[in-house]
């Protein structure tokens, strides 16, 4: 049954590529793919508000600029952008203190559209979370918006290089054990839809912390997850998306 399904995939990619440069990534579109690799900030739990905010305590703490720090940190591991403004001997110290503020504010953290509905519909074996947070912030997080952890979970701690780099969705797909040219990445941030292009899966943005323009360079954008359907069939997900 694969060698069928990597016909179809082959094509749905490439009609997919075609209708977004033509229609300025707003036509409809339609995935067929095996697995379904979902980012979580953004993606599937809105963190925007608590992200910031612990971001500018931080920043505050130390005498930095909140701003150029909120400018390049979304998508990124935090210590990729405490590395940015910290000298190496302070970095270590200063991620530690970013992770318990952010455990310490999980308020206002709720479920993004669609995902509590969507997430308990997907075979386990078929999905999987790819994050630039901590395992624990990100655990802490799902459970705070209700919901699911998935089995396969990718967090900061398992890679050596954070998102842009695509080693973070390779891992996820392969430990779920699908190419991941045959997986659809889900992703709220450029650097996430950078991983997810350099490691050749199609990406789907969802406009939800950034402007769709930011976006462009996924295959397509929707304003959130409630503008696409999911449909199970023997060997493959086909995600669809309205316009």
């Amino acid at each position: 049954m694969l060698a069928p399904l990597r016909r179809r995939l082959k094509s749905t990619k490439a009609v997919a590529s075609s209708s977004a440069r033509s229609t300025g990534n707003v036509a409809p579109m339609r995935f067929v793919v095996e697995a379904i690799l979902f980012d979580i900030d953004g993606t599937l739990v809105d963190s925007t508000a608590a992200v910031e905010r612990t971001w500018r305590s931080w920043a505050a703490q130390r005498g930095l600029d909140a701003e150029a720090i909120l400018r390049v940190c979304h998508g990124r591991r935090s210590e990729d952008t405490v590395a940015l403004f910290l000298p190496a001997e302070q970095r270590e110290t200063a991620v530690a203190q970013l992770e318990r503020l952010e455990l310490s504010d999980l308020d206002d953290v709720v479920a993004l559209p669609a995902t509590q509905t969507l997430l308990p519909l997907l075979p386990p074996d078929r999905w999987a979370a790819v994050t630039s947070g901590s395992r624990a912030l990100m655990q802490a997080r799902l459970a705070a918006a209700g919901l699911p952890v998935p089995a396969v979970l990718v967090s900061a701690e398992d890679v050596s290089a954070g998102k842009p780099d695509p080693a973070g969705y390779c891992r996820a797909a392969d430990a779920l054990g699908y190419d991941i040219t045959r997986c659809l990445v889900v992703e709220d941030a450029p650097a996430g839809i950078e991983a997810g292009r350099v490691a050749g899966a199609p990406v789907l943005a969802v406009a939800t912390s950034h402007c769709s323009r930011e976006l462009a360079s996924a295959t397509t954008v929707i304003p959130d997850l409630s503008a696409c359907t999911v449909e199970r069939t023997t060997d493959a997900l086909v995600v669809e998306t309205a316009s």
